[in-house]
């Protein structure tokens, strides 16, 4: 092995598949004809960054193996850990997944690092290719070392595979070779498992050691210890960079979650207070925060599964939960002439952010699982459809290689073009509970009266949010499927009765503070919010986030006192043990010369 440096010279990922590397000598190649070596199909390791290349995300990477770990709650998973770590022989970051789920053997390893391998068919289960490590690992580092405890019967093995795109190009291979070690625990003793000869065994504990961050078989073997009686771990590193030379994944801003560098964090196009608000949320969050990403990774929260991430377990959050005047939609999708009929609950609904943010777009799992986040199904620009957010799971559709779109099958297009109507439906209906003009000629009619009757344009009525309307009933912003806005609401062509139901049922089922002040919406055209509407819940959303900036510094505050204290606490009962001994000497400095006497 040569001694050089253990990293690719090029390490932006979407470059190193260019980056070109010596080639094995000819000599090398006519030697395996001669062999016959040459009769088998090869697979060149350039392979391994081509086949990374279909995650376009690196979340959807990491998403991969969170995945893997899911797909191990069968096997008694109960957590899966994603971690920051450091190399010993370099002092770079890696990145750590790891669950305690079934393990793999011996030859369950083999298949997992295999090309095109997978024995998932469950209709449970989120994997089916067989190619989800291979891209996930590469599309994150240029390196991953693997280990895994597997109990079969009443043997317990432990393995050790290394996948290393920087090993294959720095020594010139032109075929993929993954060193495998393979170890059995018998009665506490770990002793070395030999399937072939005891040769080639020797040379992948020297390709390890080598080429990967651990220098010894002891080291190996120490990554076991916190892996319990079965389960598995993942080693990434080499991590891939950016063109300035920065590591993709930022592990710095925040000790409690992994961000994407270069994700754009900017909200073009909307004023100052806006952008302070909706860089909070979740469908701009999960663009460059792993946390809130994984927060909605699966449709319904795993009752004895958590996904820690650095050390604290990720928050399930549940968009449909959050929908004001929600409404549940079933599409019975055409799969094929001879097929059950399948049956999709769409629930859809406002933005609780609504009017003020113009967030929308579908949500779409599969198998439970999070393909498509805030999709927009209608076109950006549009007025119809503002603030809506609905959340589906399409199983009757299969997802990309990268899990992150569907094929663009007639199903799928048929899908997009319910999803569409279903959403212009949702706002002829409802637009006006946010405050726009009614579409539906009906409401649109009943609207107008009540506005007429009560005065118009004229002052806006408030309504006053009263403790005792609250006391003693659970309010809930579900609408039912057949709901109808006149009867539901009770609009009548009375001003005082379309201000007292219409408005102070919409404003209670949307406005969650109790004790606010909240006026009632005035609308202009078509489409259009009224300016003074929007500037109030302007103004109470950039004072609400105020507030939570300044106890979030007062937070931080206090836990840096408290970390002084202890501190000082430390040094003083440092100061007490240094007195104590002294204290201890002198004592029996003075009783010595008695003691001579």
């Amino acid at each position: 092995m040569g001694s050089g440096p253990r990293s690719l010279d090029c390490r932006s990922f979407w470059k190193a598949g260019a980056s070109e590397a010596p080639s094995a000598p000819a000599r090398e190649f006519h030697d395996a004809l001669e062999t016959g070596d040459f009769d088998r199909a090869r697979v060149h390791p350039k392979f391994l960054h081509t086949n990374a290349t279909s995650h376009k995300w690196a979340f959807g990477a990491i998403a991969e193996l969170l995945d893997n770990a899911v797909d191990e709650i069968s096997n008694g998973a109960t957590y899966v850990k994603v971690d920051k770590t450091v190399n010993s022989k370099d002092n770079s970051p890696m990145l750590v997944f790891q669950d305690d789920g079934g393990g793999m053997d011996p030859e369950g390893v083999r298949k997992c690092m295999s090309l095109g391998f997978s024995t998932k068919k469950s209709k449970t289960t989120i994997g089916q290719y067989g190619n989800g490590f291979k891209t996930s690992t590469m599309r994150l580092g240029a390196d991953a070392v693997v280990f895994t405890r597997a109990i079969r019967g009443s043997t317990v093995t432990l393995s050790v595979g290394l996948l290393s795109y920087t090993f294959l190009r720095k020594t010139m291979k032109d075929d993929i070779v993954v060193p495998m070690l393979d170890f059995q625990d018998q009665d506490g003793n770990i002793v070395p498992l030999v399937y072939g000869s005891q040769g080639d065994w020797d040379s992948s504990l020297k390709i390890m050691l080598d080429w990967s961050p651990f220098s010894s078989k002891e080291e190996l073997l120490q990554q076991f210890e916190d892996i319990d009686s079965h389960g598995t771990k993942v080693v990434i590193y080499n991590l891939w960079m950016n063109d300035d030379g920065l590591l993709e994944l930022d592990f710095d801003d925040d000790d409690e979650d992994i961000l994407l560098r270069d994700q754009a964090k900017d909200s073009g196009g909307l004023t100052k207070i806006q952008k302070e608000v909706i860089q909070q949320h979740i469908s701009h969050r999960l663009r460059f925060s792993l946390r809130a990403y994984t927060s909605i990774l699966y449709l319904k929260k795993y009752d004895n599964f958590h996904i820690i991430l650095r050390g604290k377990p990720v928050e399930h959050i549940s968009v449909a939960n959050d929908l004001k005047f929600k409404k549940v939609v079933t599409y019975k999708p055409q799969v094929t002439h001879d097929s059950q009929v399948v049956s999709v609950r769409v629930d859809i609904g406002f933005a609780k952010e609504a009017p003020v943010l113009g967030i929308f777009g579908m949500n779409v799992y599969h198998k439970n699982r999070l393909i498509m986040p805030y999709w927009k199904v209608l076109q950006e620009g549009s007025s119809r459809g503002r603030s809506v957010v609905g959340v589906l799971e399409a199983n009757f559709i299969e997802p990309a290689h990268d899990k992150q779109d569907f094929e663009r099958t007639p199903l799928f297009i048929r899908l997009e073009t319910k999803l569409r109507q279903i959403i212009i439906d949702y706002w002829k209906e409802r637009c006006h509970l946010v405050g726009y003009q009614p579409v539906d000629p009906q409401v649109k009619s009943q609207y107008k009266d009540g506005r007429k009757d009560s005065g118009g344009p004229g002052p806006k009525v408030q309504q006053k949010s009263s403790t005792d309307q609250r006391i003693g009933r659970q309010s809930s912003n579900l609408l039912p499927e057949t709901y109808d806005d006149a009867a539901a609401m009770g609009l009548t062509a009375n001003g005082a009765g379309f201000g007292r139901q219409f408005f102070g049922q919409a404003q209670e089922n949307s406005m969650n503070s109790a004790g606010l002040e909240e006026d009632l919406v005035e609308t202009g055209s078509h489409g259009v919010l009224d300016p003074n509407f929007v500037e109030k819940l302007s103004e109470e959303n950039i004072s609400l986030f105020t507030r939570r900036e300044e106890l979030r510094q007062r937070d931080t505050q206090l836990k840096q006192t408290i970390g002084q204290l202890e501190h000082e606490l430390e040094e003083t009962k440092r100061k007490c043990s240094q007195l104590s001994t002294e204290l201890q000497a002198r004592k029996s400095q003075q009783q010595l010369p008695y003691m001579q006497r």
